[in-house]
């Protein structure tokens, strides 16, 4: 739960009762894009604190774990097109529309996402879901007014991926799949050397995971 004002605008500092403000819930869908189900990964603990702080606060948050979801991956330009989805992919594109707010938790594999969570992207976003071709130009954007956040943990620093790489797999989710299909604010965390860091500085993630699911945001 949030609070705003008839602006849609947030307080401007914590206890400020010097205007009138009004409690917001959200529809949060979490997709738990890391493809090993271990719980110890702590993708999945930045996932569970999020959760956890979002339903405290009144939200209502469902998740998706693609490592537990059984669907075939795509293969043909026809099957992305025409081909019906299978009862998991159907209930992931529901969670996915209903949702006011996605937030997108993976490990960075090879400079990308990984190849699971890509074929879950190819199933989920496909024509007359997310998009759909009127005519000449762009397709129509079908998820426009859903916001999102990316979180993606990797081994080496933030800052390298960011200036070497230049945070290509990233930017090519956010461009090529989100904004393509309509969402918009996408914000970003980008945790880096995940195995080397301190309980203190992993405690401090979490605690962040926590203010965002808060805030719903």
């Amino acid at each position: 739960m949030i609070l705003i004002n008839a602006r849609g605008e947030p307080p401007p500092y914590e206890g400020d009762n010097t205007h009138r403000f009004v409690a917001v819930t959200k529809k949060i869908t979490i997709i738990q894009g890391h493809p090993d189900p271990d719980p110890a990964r702590f993708g999945r603990a930045l996932a569970e604190h999020y959760r956890r702080s979002a339903r405290q606060a009144g939200h209502d948050v469902r998740t998706i774990d693609v490592a537990t979801i059984d669907f075939p991956w795509l293969r043909t330009k026809d099957d992305f097109e025409n081909a019906s989805a299978p009862p998991a992919i159907l209930r992931a594109q529901q969670d996915i529309a209903r949702a006011d707010h996605v937030v997108l938790i993976y490990p960075l594999w090879l400079g990308d996402v990984p190849a699971l969570l890509k074929a879950f992207f190819e199933q989920v976003f496909r024509p007359g879901f997310a998009f759909k071709a009127d005519g000449p130009g762009l397709p129509r954007k079908l998820l426009k007014g859903k916001s999102a956040r990316i979180v993606v943990t990797m081994g080496m620093p933030a800052f390298f991926y960011r200036w070497y790489f230049g945070a290509h797999g990233l930017k090519n989710l956010k461009r090529n799949i989100l904004r393509f299909s309509g969402f918009a604010p996408i914000a970003q965390d980008i945790i880096g050397m995940i195995e080397g860091k301190s309980g203190a500085s992993r405690d401090s993630w979490l605690r962040r995971m926590e203010n965002y699911g808060r805030r719903g945001v």
